[in-house]
């Protein structure tokens, strides 16, 4: 039972990280085909193959549920085509039984994918947009469509670029008095000193009754109750922080009285993702000892991936949806879970 066990899981893994190899494969031609037109300064093409591959780890998280459809689907239509599920089924293992040991290997992946998307994704996107900017020469601008906004009282503070080690590059800042606008500057970069920022190479404009003066400071304090860690939640997509991260923020943002739907959408998605690739297994299980028991290998992967397309495309309608209509963005994710669970007993119940 061991051997038998050890060559169910040999084959569904393997085929599972081919898949994946496959997908993340083409994810990173197609970042690369759409990265070229933003090739300028010193952002050059080896310079974008170095982003495309700090954004991978993203991509390997993100794939993980559909490769595991997917390579479930051939891994089994392999042994289905050997006869060697026939035997087990002849030997009296049930499907229940040939599910564990399709599981199993497929824990470590789940697990993989767990420390992808707590310690690597995050950190990874973060160094490689901030790395990509900062070549661009994004933070030599003073106004920047990208970047992050923040008000303090009567100033409002814009920041291009935030490098993974917290220190900012191009902080432009507004200061208002009495709904006019009283000075702006522009600092190069500012280091995080404990309790405030150190401004460097800062450039400031002021606006008088009757003129407008400028003066440059090599380096100037800027108090602030935004620190590195505050910033980098903010400057992240919710898809890209840490389910850790994503739980506090998201209460937070709650105790602040403001809405913090996509922080707990995306915090459901990632808290429930082994129970995704789990029912995405069953669903792959369930087809080969059911409806597509004597199909050919190209019949069972068009048909998980059409069962993957609608998977995640109901993910994709329910969460903006329930950022819509305002139910628990925990639905829109346990929904396609749930009925993908059911239909899965189903089949298999009725090929059992």
């Amino acid at each position: 039972m061991v051997r038998l066990r050890r060559h169910v899981a040999t084959t569904v893994l393997f085929s599972v990280l081919i898949v994946l190899l496959v997908m993340v494969s083409i994810d990173g031609m197609a970042s690369i085909i759409d990265g070229v037109g933003d090739l300028r300064g010193d952002y050059d093409f080896p310079a974008l193959l170095v982003h495309v591959g700090l954004t991978l780890p993203g991509s390997i998280y993100q794939n993980i549920p559909f490769s595991g459809l997917i390579g479930c689907l051939i891994g089994l239509g392999l042994l289905a085509s050997n006869s060697e599920l026939v035997v087990m089924r002849a030997a009296g293992l049930s499907p229940v039984r040939i599910v564990g040991f399709v599981l199993s290997p497929l824990l470590v992946l789940i697990a993989a994918g767990v420390v992808i998307g707590e310690y690597v994704q995050p950190y990874s996107e973060q160094f490689a947009e901030a790395r990509r900017a900062l070549l661009m020469g994004r933070q030599s601008q003073m106004a920047s469509a990208s970047g992050l906004w923040n008000r303090e009282g009567d100033e409002f503070v814009h920041v291009s670029v935030m490098a993974p080690g917290g220190e900012l590059y191009g902080v432009t800042r507004y200061r208002f008095q009495d709904g006019e606008i009283d000075e702006v500057s522009f600092a190069a970069e500012a280091v995080f000193q404990g309790d405030h920022w150190l401004e460097q190479e800062v450039s400031i404009t002021r606006f008088g009754d009757a003129r407008t003066s400028t003066e440059l400071e090599s380096s100037r304090r800027w108090e602030s109750v935004l620190s590195p860690e505050l910033m980098r939640l903010v400057f992240l997509e919710p898809d890209s922080l840490p389910i850790s991260d994503l739980l506090g923020y998201a209460r937070y943002l709650e105790n602040q009285g403001q809405d913090a739907s996509r922080h707990w959408l995306a915090f459901w998605n990632k808290a429930l993702q082994p129970l995704t690739i789990a029912s995405l297994v069953l669903i792959a299980v369930s087809f080969v000892f059911g409806p597509l028991r004597e199909s050919t290998m190209g019949l069972r992967i068009f048909a998980g991936v059409i069962a993957g397309i609608v998977f995640s495309t109901s993910q994709q309608l329910l969460g903006p949806a329930s950022l819509l209509y305002g139910f628990s963005p925990l639905w829109a994710v346990l929904v396609p879970v749930a009925l993908s669970v059911v239909v899965g007993v189903v089949l298999l119940r009725r090929a059992g």
